[in-house]
């Protein structure tokens, strides 16, 4: 697809590393499936990884978690 952010570049399948903030959380996921744009690097997470994203951050927002760092696992 065009990225919508620099409309210049194509997007290909990638990683990248998101980082949530919730209720005291900060959730740093790494190597989260996502298409990257070639040319500016935007990263648009795919939306199966982004549900996955949000409710493993109101687990751990839940358990009173105030940081974590991790690699993404697909469920």
């Amino acid at each position: 697809m065009k990225c919508p952010i620099c409309k210049k570049g194509e997007t290909a399948p990638g990683t990248a590393t998101v980082t949530l903030e919730r209720e005291g959380l900060t959730l740093v996921v790494k190597a989260v499936p996502a298409q990257v744009c070639e040319n500016c690097g935007e990263a648009y997470v795919e939306e199966k990884a982004a549900a996955q994203l949000l409710a493993k951050a109101e687990a751990e927002a839940r358990a009173g978690t105030e940081f974590n760092v991790r690699h993404f696992q697909a469920a």
